[in-house]
């Protein structure tokens, strides 16, 4: 038995995730582009398989659709809404946390590289049920 999420992976196949223009087309809060998290954010987005990077992106958008005219053209609840990246400031023992509506990942301000990627995996892989609203 399939859930909503594989179901979708399943019919429309792995999408081609393109890690540049999503990071072209991301805001932060709290965090800027040079901020440490952010560098191992991206790199480790960019160390995953196809399927997590599709994963990731159901996570954080609830579809792992990529727009067809980039992810300039990514919305939201209200509309146009670009990914964005907020320090969450709750500690380095939480796993991040996505609101789909708004196109929005927490990120906890983690110690290294490999327990971000670790953490990020572990959500994206497991934290698929239901959503959450802040």
């Amino acid at each position: 038995m399939f859930n909503e999420q594989e179901l979708e992976l399943l019919i429309s196949g792995l999408p081609d995730v393109d890690i540049d223009d999503l990071a072209n087309n991301t805001e932060y809060k709290m965090y800027t582009k040079t901020s440490a998290q952010i560098q191992w954010f991206w790199r480790a987005l960019r160390s995953f398989e196809p399927e997590d990077r599709a994963k990731f992106l159901q996570f954080v958008t609830g579809t792992s659709k990529v727009p067809l005219q980039g992810f300039a053209s990514l919305e939201g609840m209200n509309g146009i809404q670009k990914f964005s990246i907020h320090m969450d400031c709750r500690g380095g023992d939480r796993l991040p946390a996505a609101h789909t509506c708004f196109n929005q990942l927490d990120l906890p301000q983690y110690e290294s590289y490999e327990k971000l990627r670790d953490s990020l995996l572990l959500a994206i892989r497991e934290c698929t049920e239901g959503f959450g609203f802040a």
